[in-house]
């Protein structure tokens, strides 16, 4: 086997610096604008942002939980020694289940089945803590209001679970504020006269755009994260990932040649292209083709042209007075929200940044 030379590194052609200190920022607003407890989302790699490597950097920021979305996201944390308890966001599977008894994660109930098999593998042990869900809306999981009841009845004569807390989730909080506050009353009248010690409903919209009387825990996602799905808290906010890539190759092309596969990209006059070396295999949406797209470039904000490739893009640089290959571009960041590239895509900004690659270099500051 050929042994690589290591005693020269390449830098990244593509790479995300993920800022802490706006991590921070953004977990310091959701506390102070919700006044309530907070179980940090890091599901789905914390949004694409590396979920040891958060969960390492709020480990000390005294959170209620880091909620996962899959026992593979909460052995992650487990292995880096997380200390914050960790709360499985929906239903188990059977056989996940003794692991998570083992581990004393948190899971949250669904149906009976569930908690009776929760109930069987934790004999012997001091009762694990479970939340009940209750489907206001979602469609996803829980019990019905009208069902709650009895199943709490049910669950509740389980020796060997402990119901700590009740949950359920707003599905369009950013859309639809007329469904979302009757959500709020039908979750807060199932909830209203249970004592348990905590009562979450609020994702990232919610916490942001509403108020519960009867609420004490929240569930910032993509806020965490520096995105807002409200548009008017944005200027509250600090994008955690710059993605950036580099130039690699700038020509002169005529007025005519095509740009990209498919040549549905044709220059009207001639024009300034720089190859920049990142594309879809990295996560930069192949689905802004021609939809107006721009990157920024020595402060500027450059057309990126015709279809985005897999490792590669072209960009009109003709209105930078200057621009040589290594120069670094910022793919979505503080200058340009990855919002709005997903809205250019025509998808949201949770699917952008969970799509970026593995092969993309992350870099923590």
């Amino acid at each position: 086997m050929k042994v690589l030379s290591t005693s020269t590194i390449s830098p990244p052609r593509t790479w995300a610096e993920i800022h802490f200190s706006a991590l921070i920022h953004n977990l310091d607003f959701a506390r102070a604008h919700s006044g309530q407890r907070i179980m940090a989302v890091l599901k789905a790699g914390a949004y694409g942002h590396g979920i040891e490597q958060i969960g390492l950097a709020l480990d000390t920021e005294g959170l209620a939980f880091f909620g996962v979305a899959s026992v593979i996201e909460a052995r992650k944390l487990a292995n880096v020694n997380i200390q914050t308890r960790i709360y499985l966001l929906g239903p188990t599977f059977p056989a996940e289940r003794v692991e998570v008894v083992e581990n004393r994660w948190t899971a949250c109930i669904s149906s009976i089945e569930e908690a009776q098999q929760f109930n069987e593998l934790n004999q012997g042990n001091q009762p694990l803590k479970v939340h009940v869900t209750v489907d206001t809306g979602m469609g996803r999981g829980g019990f019905l209001p009208s069902d709650l009841d009895a199943a709490i009845v049910q669950i509740a004569k389980l020796s060997n679970i402990e119901i700590e807390g009740i949950g359920s989730h707003l599905p369009s909080a950013d859309e639809d504020r007329d469904f979302t506050l009757k959500q709020f009353a039908q979750f807060e009248a199932a909830a209203s006269g249970r004592d348990y010690d905590f009562v979450h409903l609020s994702n990232s919209a919610g916490l942001l755009d509403y108020t519960s009387k009867l609420t004490n825990l929240v569930r910032p996602g993509l806020m965490l994260y520096g995105i807002s799905p409200i548009p008017d808290f944005q200027g509250a906010l600090q994008p955690v990932m710059t993605l950036k890539s580099r130039v690699s190759l700038i020509r002169t092309l005529p007025a005519g040649h095509g740009v990209s596969y498919g040549r549905d990209s044709i220059l009207t006059k001639e024009t300034k292209v720089a190859t920049i070396g990142a594309g879809y295999g990295d996560g930069y949406p192949r689905a802004v083709s021609n939809q107006g797209a721009e990157v920024l470039i020595r402060g500027q904000r450059c057309p990126v042209l015709g279809r985005v490739t897999m490792d590669q893009i072209m960009v009109d640089v003709s209105g930078l007075d200057t621009c040589e290959s290594g120069d670094e571009v910022e793919l979505f960041g503080p200058n340009i929200l990855v919002s709005e590239l997903a809205q250019k895509a025509n998808t949201i900004a949770w699917e952008v940044l969970t799509g970026i690659t593995p092969r993309v270099t992350r870099m923590y500051f």
